[in-house]
């Protein structure tokens, strides 16, 4: 029996063979601290388990009934040496992992841009960064490279020894953004965005994937990362541009609809405000952004007014899901002023007029120092026409 026990094991050991090592053998300098912080944690808790352990079983067998040299004293009840240990060594191992805990918290802050690129070099003061805006769809990823003016699906790339700076969202439901041998996962929410700053160290092709379940193609999440020297990265690039086709607003609706197991795509060009459109939940340009929508909070509100707003912004809309679309609805578009006519970013002026009013057309009062403001109201069935109330 004892031997087809051990049989029984065979095949959970050959599945195990196949298992990486990659979040204790990364490739990154972040993934690096946090695997060094992994060690230390372990090896200090390891200090007080093993000897607790071994002592175990050294007491089992020192005083097990068929010794009869073991001393017994059923009267003994303390000692103070041992007291000392018991309590001194888990408190000196507590103090330490807390401070470990508290330093590396603040030096691994997935929003500190880095101090350098690994354990033997800084970051330089020219040292240039690479910025990526990576989204979560149903059920792949959208890596958008502002500064260089592409877009691709289900593929990353960086140079190496250069540092990312990740804008993270979700277009959908929560995720999480996880290169295992480039930094920890970071999550990915609708209507927020999350940052890591990570670089990669060694040139490779690296796994990449979501950790958080999302739904029914949540398994097939996944992309690959291409760590790169520099002049390769510039060729990648170059490759992209050629590839042709420009991501738009309407092209990122029909993406942004669920489907599963996505080749790679690449977009040659991107819309430049698309992530700040996705972050804000309006991409489609019947739907309110959020920074609008609490710019008119801000100044007090729209009421049953701004009813039809917050039903438009739902992130889930039927739409994407395959559903019926909802009617159109009027609503307020933004509230915005003359030198700024959109996300609230007023000038101020030594003496303004009021020229806005209410939702419902009354004519509005303000204070000489007040901001001009004006009412936008859109029609989504019209052409996406702005009229703005004089």
């Amino acid at each position: 029996m004892r031997a087809l026990r051990i049989f029984t094991l065979l095949p959970a050991l050959l599945a195990l063979s196949g298992c990486g090592m990659v979040v204790m053998q990364p490739s990154g300098d972040i993934a690096a601290q946090q695997r060094d912080l992994i060690v230390i944690s372990t090896v200090l808790m390891l200090l007080i388990i093993v000897p607790v352990i071994a002592l175990t079983g050294l007491f089992a067998w020192r005083y097990r009934a068929s010794n009869k040299d073991a001393v017994y004293d059923p009267d003994w009840h303390h000692s103070t040496s041992l007291e000392v240990v018991i309590w001194a060594a888990p408190l000196v191992i507590i103090i330490a992992l807390g401070a470990i805990t508290w330093v590396s918290t603040h030096l691994l802050d997935p929003y500190r841009p880095l101090a350098r690129i690994d354990s033997f070099r800084p970051v330089p003061e020219d040292n240039k960064t690479i910025t990526v805006q990576a989204v979560a769809l149903d059920w792949k990823w959208l890596f958008i490279y502002p500064e260089l003016g592409i877009a691709t699906v289900n593929e990353l790339a960086a140079p190496v020894d250069v540092p990312i700076n990740f804008k993270i969202t979700s277009a959908t439901v929560m995720n999480s953004f996880f290169v295992p041998a480039l930094a920890g996962q970071i999550y990915a929410m609708p209507g927020m965005e999350t940052k890591l700053h990570a670089v990669i160290n060694r040139e490779g092709v690296y796994d990449g994937f979501s950790a958080n379940y999302s739904g029914a193609g949540f398994s097939d999440m996944r992309f690959k990362f291409h760590g790169m020297p520099g002049h390769d990265f510039d060729g990648w690039v170059q490759s992209v541009k050629e590839a042709g086709g420009s991501l738009d607003r309407p092209g990122y609706l029909e993406l942004e609809k669920p489907s599963a197991r996505v080749a790679p795509r690449r977009y040659g060009g991107v819309a430049p405000d698309l992530f700040d459109a996705i972050l804000n939940m309006c991409v489609d340009p019947a739907k309110m952004c959020m920074k609008d929508m609490a710019h008119i909070d801000a100044k007090g509100g729209m009421g049953m007014a701004g009813l039809g707003n917050v039903f438009a912004l739902q992130y889930d809309k039927p739409r994407s899901r395959g559903g019926h679309t909802a009617p159109p609805k009027r609503f307020v578009a933004a509230v915005c002023t003359p030198v700024a006519p959109r996300d609230g970013e007023t000038v101020e002026a030594p003496y303004a007029t009021p020229i806005g009013g209410s939702a419902s057309g009354r004519r509005a009062s303000a204070q000489p120092s007040s901001p001009n403001l004006s009412f936008a109201r859109r029609e989504p069935a019209s052409g996406d026409r702005l009229a703005a109330t004089d």
